[in-house]
């Protein structure tokens, strides 16, 4: 089989070279006509474990409390006090111009929200109306001080200083994409069951899911278009306030344009830097041009496969581009290496026995290292987050790309070009890598001792990898995105959202229930109850306002609610808190002392629209017997801790109040990105595992060794645990894009032991001399692996000047890594060979050829 291949390929690439690169320039063309269809993905689903329950909860607690989407802007007047006229007029005109923004269906404000304490009305005189800070004759300090002390608006709308105030711009909630997205993920938990999908379910998840695709598609388009135009918008008033945006639409909008700097940037920079390593090390053209054509070639047609197949980059693959670059180069450069030698060696050798002879020699380790670099990706699809196993499919599919496409475009051009031998033996980087061979027989005990060292740290680093982090430091200081959640945090009450969704206890019973009841209400479909027998004499209740009756509003479970709620403020990560127990206490103040259950309804009954709109809709769901308790975490405050935040609620709830597990669950962002993070240690664990086991199946089919296998891994292990453990002690934790970098270190690091493993057997077969062997391989293939780390490693610290934290952590640590793999590869491996002499004793070898010389000498 490997002989038919072979011929194969030498009919078609080495007998029909321009035929080969026509094909590979069509099909390039065809790749990059899909190159405008490109899309890239910063969307929640983005962000998310791929099959996790919280997420279709959190969906369906958004569309049952009708908590769409908002903006914030934040607002502090830069020429006098905030409750001046010229103040409140330039805030006015602002609220305003939001407003007629397409999509926005409200702008909340200080100007509009209901004043309780300004001055502090009777509850009979709520009905007749509620006075707003633009109502005329409203007392301006008194409304300061409700804004700042009101269990309503407290660390809500206005900063401690009095100064900032918060724009709250309510957005149109997607109940359309709400229920396709619900759709799609009952139909794949179905899927992926023991039960299965019927043929019909099966074409109705391929038509709902692409239906939920567009219909996002566009809802993105729509958003980062009204971002924009807010943008625009708040732009004209910076003059006279200090104003930043904030919100999930406008985090989403921003690290689109990340993704899209780094994508041109970075790769720019690193086709750039490409070619300037090219013209060092080879100082010839066509050793530019070709391995630089291959690296372009490769980007365009697996970025117009992506195009062409609808596959998006996100947060996550964005480095995707960089990273194939790479790898194609690393391959080229091991093409060019050892097409060099030969040409230098073997000067009477014409052009297409150059080429098959370097094809032949570094077809085999080269494919391996593709295979383990693959394997490496491949291992991410069991992360179980969306983003990481594309991730880890579109590199498996651009490194299968970047070796078909090296080994037909280089050897087919060469075939076309003249033979040259000018400047082949003229590199003399040899000389420098023998300077680590030389170190390694020298320096036995400094390498095994700074190994073993290296590896003690590494343990100790790795017990004390972390996973929390803080999303605001993913972006820099200089970016909106920092500065507007920075202001909004620590002045207005936190950032990240937390819901506590209370069920009622089975146990309990309405306050009102059966007909012996006298004050039981009739409800009607829409919540309103129609004749009351009681409306007559009750001077609160106007015509047909009567209410469906809850447990959660009697004093029984308000007491409860109340509880909760008090023990969350208390919290130093929480903010501000929001919920039933807010009206309560404010009822309880306007009544001046507690209310009974009847008092209760009545007052309920009395509302007006705009305070049951912000102080009983958003809280309460009496179709389902349900309470909601709506937080926001502080991202800023040193000690957020998610998982054990989540966990302290579940455990007062539980343990202090008595409310049974079944009745209360957590949900919100604060939630969902917590699953993500705490499942980054098993998938860390399970990625190593899966890369580690099929690497050393490769090793065990390449060099038929066990022996050998161990000993190619050491180093590269080792590379992974100084990365880790670097991680560990630097307090970097692990997150979506670091989670990745200890595979893509074993999968390419260890690209180093196979060739140099490669070539060590191939010289050992000369004279048997370990030792000699290791100065000849250092000498050789040690020149591509200098080359192709050094490349890998300056490549990827390009990324360190970009504006999106995590980038720049991938960039530097995978960079870090490549370079312990290197001087493990160059130290460590070597010295390995030289003490455990996994290909046989020398000794004999030696007597052998002696004893052949010396028949040979007598002759």
């Amino acid at each position: 089989m490997l002989s038919a291949l072979k011929t194969c390929y030498e009919k078609l690439v080495i007998e029909h070279p321009k035929t080969v690169l026509v094909i590979v320039a069509l099909l390039t063309l065809i790749a990059a006509a899909g190159l405008p269809r490109f899309k890239l993905d910063a969307s929640a689903d983005s962000l998310t474990l791929e099959a996790d329950d919280s997420l279709d909860y959190f969906r369906e607690i958004a569309e049952r409390y009708s908590s769409g989407d908002f903006l914030v802007a934040t607002y502090r007047y830069k020429n006098g006090d905030l409750f001046d006229d010229d103040s409140l007029a330039t805030l006015r005109r602002l609220r305003d111009e939001l407003a007629q923004v397409e999509g926005i269906t409200s702008v909340q404000t200080i100007l509009d929200v209901p004043l309780l304490y300004s001055p502090k009305p009777a509850i009979a005189d709520i009905a007749d109306g509620i006075r707003t800070l633009s109502t005329p004759g409203t007392d301006r300090k008194l409304a300061r001080q409700e804004f700042l002390s009101s269990p309503i608006y407290r660390e809500l709308i206005l900063s401690p200083d009095g100064q900032t105030t918060a724009l709250l711009l309510n957005l149109e909630l997607d109940r359309r994409g709400l229920e396709l997205v619900r759709e799609r993920d009952a139909l794949r938990r179905k899927r992926n069951s023991d039960e299965g999908l019927s043929g019909e379910e099966a074409a109705r998840l391929e038509e709902v899911s692409a239906a939920y695709l567009q219909h996002r598609t566009q809802g993105e388009q729509r958003s980062r278009e009204r971002v924009e135009e807010v943008r625009e918008i708040l732009t004209d008033y910076k003059g006279n306030a200090e104003l930043f945006l904030g919100g999930v639409s406008m985090i989403t909008a921003d690290m689109i344009s990340f993704i899209k700097s780094d994508l041109v940037v970075f790769g720019s920079g690193i086709l750039l830097f490409i070619i300037v390593t090219l013209l060092v090390i080879f100082r010839q053209a066509r050793w530019v041009l070709l391995p630089l054509a291959t690296c372009v070639v490769t980007a365009v047609t697996m970025l117009g496969l992506l195009s062409w197949l609808d596959w998006r980059l996100t947060v996550i693959s964005a480095n995707f581009v960089a990273l194939l670059l790479i790898i194609t180069l690393a391959i080229t450069i091991h093409l060019a290496v050892r097409y060099r030698e030969f040409a230098a060696q073997n000067p009477d050798w014409d052009r297409r026995r150059l080429a098959m002879e370097t094809v032949q020699f570094m077809a085999k380790p080269c494919l391996y290292t593709a295979l383990t670099t693959m394997v490496a990706f491949v291992s991410l699809v069991v992360s179980g987050i969306r983003p990481v196993i594309d991730f880890g499919w579109m590199m498996t599919i651009g490194v299968t790309l970047a070796l078909v496409l090296s080994f037909a475009i280089i050897p087919a051009a060469l075939m076309l070009l003249r033979k040259r031998t000018d400047g082949v033996g003229e590199d003399n980087s040899g000389v420098f890598t023998l300077i680590f061979s030389r170190f390694a027989e020298r320096r036995r005990g400094i390498v095994l001792g700074v190994s073993l060292l290296a590896a003690v740290v590494s343990a100790v680093g790795i017990s004390m990898l972390k996973v929390e982090n803080r999303f605001i430091d993913y972006f820099d200081k200089s970016t909106e995105i920092y500065q507007g959640m920075q202001v909004i945090d620590q002045r207005l009450g936190g950032t990240v959202t937390l819901d506590i969704i209370l069920d009622k206890p089975e146990e309990e019973a309405p306050a009102f229930e059966g007909e012996e009841d006298p004050f039981a209400m009739d409800v009607a479909d829409d919540g309103f109850a129609g004749e009351d027998p009681f409306a007559a004499d009750d001077p609160f209740g106007g015509e047909e306002e009567t209410v469906e009756n809850s447990y959660w509003f009697t004093v029984a479970g308000l007491a409860k609610i109340e509880q909760l709620h008090d023990f969350l403020e208390q919290q130093p990560e929480i903010g501000k808190v929001q919920s039933l127990a807010t009206l309560y206490k404010v009822a309880r103040d306007l009544n001046n002392g507690p209310l009974n259950d009847f008092e209760l309804a009545v007052a309920r009954t009395s509302l007006p629209e705009d305070i049951n709109d912000v102080l009983v809709a958003p809280y309460l769901s009496v179709e389902h017997s349900q309470a909601r308790i709506t937080l926001r975490a502080m991202e800023t405050d040193p000690n957020l801790r998610r998982e054990e935040l989540i966990q302290r609620i579940y455990n007062y709830a539980e343990d202090n109040m008595g409310i049974a597990p079944e009745n209360i669950r957590q949900t919100g962002l604060l939630v969902l990105y917590n699953n993500m993070l705490q499942s980054l240690f098993k998938s860390q664990i399970l990625t190593l595992g899966a890369v580690f086991v099929g690497i050393l199946l490769m090793f065990l089919v390449l060099f038929r060794s066990l022996s050998l296998a161990i000993i190619a891994l050491v180093p590269n292990m080792l590379a992974a645990c100084v990365v880790l453990g670097g991680m560990g002690l630097a307090g970097v934790p692990l997150d979506m894009m670091t989670i990745t970098i200890a595979a893509i270190t074993v999968g390419i690091g260890v690209d180093h032991a196979i060739h140099y493993l490669y070539r060590f057997r191939a010289e050992f077969e000369k004279d048997g001399d370990y030792l000699a062997t290791m100065h000849r391989s250092h000498a050789t293939i040690g020149r591509a692996m200098f080359y192709t780390a050094i490349t890998i490693i300056a490549g990827f610290s390009i990324l360190a000047l970009s504006k999106f934290v995590p980038s720049i952590y991938f960039g530097l640590l995978t960079a870090l890594a490549m370079s312990a793999a290197l001087l493990g590869s160059l130290t460590l491996l070597p010295l390995l060979l030289l003490l455990f002499k996994p290909l046989g004793a020398p000794e004999e070898m030696g007597k052998a050829q002696a004893v052949g010389e010396g028949e040979m000498a007598s002759s």
